[in-house]
């Protein structure tokens, strides 16, 4: 009479695959072939798996379609890219292309290169030109949803037709060594977006895009910002926020030891006049920065409505509160080299500047400090003299 065991083959293998101290899910296709198929099937195996296990993209070129990688899984997951995967063309299927979530105890690691494809698709972007609710959104090139205890380090994101990288529902999640690399002109690439979760931490790492390096959006708390070096791109930007009903607080974030080149913004917040919602942005640190030929060095926009796409008659309902600006050098590439432009009715509180050194050499010269709706503190020494200038508006309001 046979013996039942009431385990499945597969949890079988799982014991082997320990025992033999080889648990590793590897690629087996050739370079070319598309992986998407096999992928699926070895992540959804490695994930049921009771020990740590890697699932393993040796090097080499390959082809990879839209896929969600979905916890929880039994035990921690470290996925590992040696090589480059390819997305195809197409834009009319999911927000993504490649989706990790609900995954606790990841790592990604092993410095390949998630290549999007998305030179022939950036011409379909119109969300530039018209309300984002009626625009074509692109697939974003890689999400990370809920991850908890993750650390991503040694990979490139590529010509992503949207977002090179999307974090959301994360808590205690860190990027290192990360490189993102697209053309100055490529449009919405934002380098690394987070938004709704807690403990994020993106350090040491080379952003080359077409929007912001770094955009954060709302319900982060208690991000670090860290070595990070932009350009060319938007700068790294706190919001927009208030465009959303039902938006959360943003609170406690630090950007230190950054360096920013020929991008068209260097650290700023921005928020919608009109806003769907009234919340808070606290405890948001800048220090510590360089600047290189940086258009609108530092800037608080509360006024923010490119293309006119807002109704502008009522300010902005989201409040700015416990924000610092501190030694930040270097050289704008405009005249406005600070624009702190708070709400009218609900000015900014408790505001710190303090050594703020930027230069500009241009015919239209000197540099300007403008404040509206804000009396800084002031610490140190200023360059260009604080809150000196008279407002303007800037391009586009």
């Amino acid at each position: 009479m046979g013996v039942h065991f009431g385990v499945s083959a597969f949890f079988v293998f799982c014991l082997l695959a320990l025992s033999a101290n080889a648990r590793e899910f590897r690629i087996t296709a050739r370079p070319g072939s598309d992986i998407t198929g096999e992928l699926s099937k070895l992540f959804k195996e490695a994930c049921q798996c009771v020990d740590k296990s890697t699932v393993l993209i040796p090097k080499g070129e390959f082809k990879l379609g839209e896929i969600e990688m979905m916890g929880p899984c039994k035990a921690p997951i470290i996925f590992v890219l040696q090589g480059t995967v390819r997305a195809d063309g197409n834009v009319n299927g999911k927000d993504f292309w490649v989706a990790f979530r609900r995954i606790t105890n990841f790592r990604l690691n092993g410095g390949g290169i998630f290549d999007g494809e998305g030179n022939a698709s950036w011409r379909a972007n119109n969300c530039h030109k018209t309300s984002l609710t009626q625009c074509k959104r692109l697939p974003i090139s890689i999400r990370f949803d809920y991850i908890t205890d993750g650390k991503v380090r040694d990979i490139t994101s590529l010509d992503a037709k949207n977002f090179h990288i999307n974090v959301i529902g994360a808590k205690n999640l860190t990027f290192e060594d990360i490189r993102i690399v697209a053309p100055e002109e490529s449009p919405n690439t934002d380098g690394i977006h987070v938004g709704r979760s807690d403990g994020i931490k993106i350090i040491n790492t080379n952003i080359k895009t077409g929007d912001d390096c770094i955009s954060v959006g709302d319900g982060m708390k208690n991000l670090l910002v860290e070595r990070v070096s932009c350009g060319p791109g938007h700068g790294i930007s706190i919001g927009s926020l208030g465009l959303y009903g039902h938006e959360e607080d943003v609170t406690g974030v630090k950007v230190v030891n950054c360096t920013l080149r020929n991008t068209d913004n260097g650290v700023r917040i921005k928020t919608w006049p009109s806003a769907a919602c009234s919340t808070t942005a606290s405890g948001i640190h800048f220090e510590n920065i360089i600047l290189h030929n940086v258009s609108n060095p530092i800037l608080i926009d509360q006024e923010y409505c490119p293309w006119n796409r807002c109704n502008k008659n009522k300010p902005s309902s989201i409040k700015l509160v416990d924000i610092k600006f501190k030694n930040i050098k270097g050289s704008s590439g405009n005249k406005d080299a600070v624009k702190l432009l708070c709400s009218k009715g609900f000015p900014c509180k408790n505001v710190e500047i303090g050594d703020i050194d930027i230069t500009y050499n241009g015919k239209d010269g000197p540099a300007t400090f403008q404040c509206s709706n804000v009396s800084p503190k002031l610490v140190g020494k200023q360059c260009p003299k604080a809150c000196s200038s008279p407002v303007t508006k800037l391009p586009g309001h």
